[in-house]
């Protein structure tokens, strides 16, 4: 298929996450992708500094995916889920599960990282009522947590933007963590900042208040990302896996973001050498290239719910496009590319050029703090007066010009680039940045 060359209609789709108005009074299209590359409407190529939305972690349009793909719609296009199966929805799951920390080798799939994490709370929730404590409801999140945008994860989640609008009817029984990051103590770190392990304390206090047998669950990203690139600091996931194992809570990381090489592992819980009872994922599981997403599940949560009913069906949720045969193959592909390629170590072994490329913005204009953790950074800028995320958009925008893509949150520009990067590549976006943030009041 030939790539469009004109500006279709844009009236008629309403466009998320996105300032419709302006968007559409001065677009930015993409027409074609391949490698660390799109292409523009224009024809310009665009350096990936965001592996699309942190997903594209294998490279754009990666021929063995889209063959896969193409084989699989040939073959058998759509295969309920429900009271039967496919074969390649288990061959996913089990390379997913082994790729997941013992004991999470149970797989459910979902469509995206927002049902991933509706997923995971219900588990939890069925979970302890299987095991006779059904009062255990209540679920706490962290204040600037993004787990997605169904009910259950804005009700988690800690960003204002996403909840104030529908506050009205979030989940009752939710609580919030402090999050972590702090301008005064931590600003500039390399890696895991040395303090804030003391801030996972304040779950005792949250704990104490609602009294811990009612609580089901707590919900974290390992490291937060769309919030800004907030790195978890040494010693504080391991504090919040000893309260919650202490009082029977389960530990749910959100690591739709950091599963599958972002960290320079299949996983944070295995990078950081943290293991929660459940892991929502999604992004890279499938290199985006269908939507596709799962829960990885302890193996004695998932017996204690199956087991646990005499007859029928044990779990009551699932969606029509559970392990869709087109992203069971994607999963499949995917995998075995990250596997051959050896993605994850490679991201391991790039981490410190990225991140000396990334710190070097150290004193250039506006930048207040650069953190950063695998192949991910933040470069945060001071704000403008009144005008939170205006520099940040300026400077999101000249890079586009200027061939690279980048991301921003308020202030904060985030760079999270596919694992395939070459480092002639990282010092492309760094420099570009360093470049643009010279040019801007």
């Amino acid at each position: 298929m030939n790539a469009p060359t004109a500006l279709p209609d844009l009236s008629h789709l309403w466009m998320p996450f996105t300032a419709n108005r302006q968007f559409k009074a001065n677009p930015r299209m993409l027409t074609a992708a391949k490698g660390m590359y799109y292409t523009t409407l224009d024809g310009r190529q665009l350096l990936d500094g965001t592996a699309g939305l942190w997903c594209v972690n294998a490279g754009h349009c990666r021929d063995e995916i889209t063959q896969a793909i193409a084989s699989q719609a040939g073959a058998m296009d759509y295969a309920p889920g429900f009271q039967l199966g496919h074969p390649l929805a288990f061959q996913a799951a089990s390379a997913v599960a082994g790729l997941m920390p013992e004991p999470l080798d149970r797989v459910f799939f979902t469509n995206s990282g927002s049902e991933s994490v509706d997923t995971a709370l219900k588990i939890a929730l069925a979970y302890h009522r299987a095991r006779g404590e059904g009062q255990r409801t209540r679920l706490i999140g962290r204040e600037r947590g993004y787990h997605g945008v169904g009910f259950g994860g804005i009700s988690v989640g800690g960003i204002a933007a996403n909840r104030k609008t529908f506050s009205g009817a979030l989940l009752p029984a939710v609580d919030h963590l402090p999050h972590t990051h702090s301008l005064e103590y931590n600003a500039f770190s390399k890696g895991q900042p040395a303090w804030g392990a003391h801030l996972a304390d304040d779950l005792e206090r949250i704990l104490a208040l609602h009294d811990p047998s009612t609580v089901a669950a707590v919900i974290v990203e390992p490291m937060a990302g769309s919030t800004g690139v907030l790195v978890p600091p040494q010693g504080y996931l391991e504090r919040l896996r000893a309260i919650t194992a202490r009082h029977g809570i389960l530990l749910i990381f959100d690591e739709v973001i950091t599963a599958f090489g972002r960290l320079g592992a299949a996983t944070a819980a295995q990078r950081l050498g943290v293991t929660p009872d459940l892991i929502t994922m999604a992004k890279g599981i499938s290199n985006a290239a269908v939507p596709a997403g799962a829960v990885a599940v302890r193996r004695d949560i998932h017996d204690a719910i199956v087991e646990g009913t005499a007859n029928g069906i044990e779990f009551f949720h699932g969606y029509t496009y559970s392990a869709h045969p087109l992203a069971a193959a994607a999963v499949l592909a995917t995998l075995d590319i990250y596997r051959r390629e050896q993605l994850f170590a490679r991201a391991l072994e790039l981490a410190p050029a990225f991140e000396q490329a990334a710190h070097r913005l150290q004193g250039a204009p506006h930048v207040i703090d650069v953190r950063n953790i695998g192949l991910v950074a933040g470069i945060e800028l001071a704000s403008r007066e009144g005008a939170v995320g205006a520099r940040a958009a300026e400077v999101f925008h000249k890079c586009f010009d200027r061939g690279v893509l980048l991301r921003y949150t308020a202030d904060t520009l985030a760079l999270s680039p596919p694992l395939i990067i070459e480092e002639a590549q990282i010092g492309q976006i760094f420099d570009t940045i360093a470049a643009v943030l010279k040019e801007v009041a």
